[in-house]
């Protein structure tokens, strides 16, 4: 009798671990700007308020300005920042953002701790973009990446509860935002 619960044990776990981390999220390992891998469900979602965009180093459109105002956002948030809201920027070119050049922008944009610029597959980024609605549905205007969607996506997979708002939003209100869906009545 023994041997077969420990077998059914054995057996359960050898099931919980090959099973998927979360069944719409899918735990790719991505790279950050530290050069750190992180598994995306695993260590980025699970149990976490996040503020979530897609962009690339070398955009010369919306993606300066949208980091730029997301510093203010990540500035507004204090010591919030990497302890109650996490912030992720994924690239849309990852065979040029490699985390060398993550690092850099994160430099050159005075992006601090708490926010995580994250490269990876491309294949695996395109499936997480799709996941998160950050697409146009016309397929010519979505193959172009200079004509991506300026949009973050904030939410909680442990509230079950997401939403987006333009990146370009003033700062402020990128926080009431999050704190109404971390059910906190602070004002900014």
């Amino acid at each position: 009798r023994r041997l077969d619960d420990s077998m059914n044990r054995r057996t359960l776990l050898k099931h919980a671990l090959s099973a998927p981390a979360h069944p719409y999220f899918p735990n790719f390992i991505l790279r950050t700007h530290e050069n750190r891998a992180v598994r995306f469900y695993d260590d980025l979602l699970k149990d976490k308020l996040v503020l979530i965009n897609f962009f690339y180093a070398q955009c010369d459109g919306v993606c300066p300005g949208m980091t730029a105002n997301l510093v203010k956002v990540q500035q507004l948030l204090g010591e919030h920042s990497g302890r109650e809201v996490f912030m992720y920027s994924l690239t849309l070119k990852p065979e040029q953002d490699t985390p060398r050049a993550l690092n850099r922008y994160v430099e050159m944009h005075g992006v601090q701790p708490g926010w995580l610029l994250l490269t990876g597959k491309h294949a695996e980024l395109e499936v997480l973009r799709r996941k998160f609605g950050l697409y146009d549905p016309d397929p010519a205007v979505d193959r172009d990446v200079t004509q991506h969607t300026g949009l973050v996506r904030y939410g909680s997979v442990v509230l079950d509860r997401w939403a987006a708002c333009p990146a370009l939003s003033k700062p402020e209100q990128i926080v009431r935002s999050l704190n109404w869906l971390a059910g906190k009545k602070t004002e900014v």
